[in-house]
């Protein structure tokens, strides 16, 4: 017996940066995010033999390469007292692994659902969205599609995403735009926890309610100007309490400050458009339909053998048998 579950990635507009408690991921802000159609993960479980195996992209996985992965199906078999077996997970993955878009969020995602499809486990999104959220942050958003939003709650029972609008009517797409595929030096787990040394770190916390509640207005209105401006300043503000931090550290490179610019005087231009970016170099720029078509063509000008995916809103998790 196969199962398989589907689920696309996320992009935060409004950032989660900070965790109050590591092991269950319950966060210290709340955060809002937009499923991307062009990004998913399809992943499979079914009975295994002698040991455990995991398979990304048809590749068999080192031990060390699927440690994480089977130390979050032993906490999902002890949550729901399942006994312990051998599985073999087959985990192919649709999302670049340098444009800046945190896969993770599609894989837990995905590897949540396939398991409750597997062990028969009757759950709401709620509790799925809780499940996944012990694997990555971000999967608790990717349990639905459009807009979503994860309220950070106080603990496992209260930290779960939710469906803010899964068809949203708003003209709104995303490029992802890869600049740089070097391997980024500070992961994302040191680089949330270095930045709450930043004495910019609890005013930037106390904003969170404050902007999220902007987006959702932002949202329903359907008025890209303020979501994009809103979404550019709360990325701005999670980089810039990167750079106060104690030690300071940034995962801005020269082309991403290159990338800035050219959106800058884009917007000088009459075309609209904001950034956003998370922990990595590579910029993700937020559009309308009418001008995507001169946005790509001026960042192929601008920079040499430049990969772009546009995508827009995605779905949430579905079953594929």
């Amino acid at each position: 017996m196969t199962k398989t579950a589907r689920a696309h990635t996320n992009i935060a507009l409004i950032k989660y940066w900070g965790k109050k408690d590591a092991i269950l991921r319950i966060p210290l802000m709340s955060s809002l995010s937009m499923t991307l159609d062009a990004f998913y993960t399809d992943t499979s479980i079914e009975k295994g033999t002698d040991t455990n195996e995991f398979y990304l992209n048809d590749k068999k996985q080192s031990l060390a390469n699927s440690q994480r992965v089977f130390n979050y199906i032993e906490k999902l078999q002890q949550r729901f007292n399942l006994d312990k077996e051998n599985l073999v997970i087959k985990s192919t993955n649709h999302v670049p692994t340098a444009a800046g878009l945190a896969s993770s969020s599609s894989a837990f995602a995905a590897l949540a659902a396939a398991f409750c499809a597997y062990y028969h486990i009757d759950t709401d999104k709620t509790l799925l969205s809780r499940l996944a959220r012990i694997g990555s942050g971000s999967a608790s958003r990717s349990v639905f599609g459009g807009f979503s939003i994860w309220q950070k709650g106080d603990s496992d029972e209260t930290s779960y995403a939710y469906a803010l609008d899964e068809h949203p009517k708003i003209d709104l797409h995303l490029l992802a735009i890869e600049l740089n595929t070097k391997q980024k030096k500070i992961s994302s787990t040191r680089g949330m926890k270095d930045a709450q040394s930043s004495p910019f770190f609890k005013p930037w916390l106390a904003r969170n309610e404050l902007e999220l509640n902007k987006m959702i207005s932002a949202i329903k209105d359907e008025d890209f100007t303020v979501l994009g401006e809103l979404a550019e300043l709360n990325a701005n503000e999670m980089h810039a309490i990167n750079l106060t931090a104690q030690p300071e550290f940034t995962y801005f490179e020269p082309d991403t400050i290159q990338a800035i610019k050219l959106i800058e005087n884009l917007r000088h231009k009459g075309i609209e458009c904001y950034y956003t970016i998370d922990a990595g170099p590579n910029i993700k720029v937020l559009c309308q339909l009418r001008n995507i078509k001169e946005i790509i063509e001026n960042f192929e000008s601008e920079f040499n053998n430049v990969k772009i995916v546009s995508a827009s809103f995605g779905p949430g998790v579905t079953y594929l048998d």
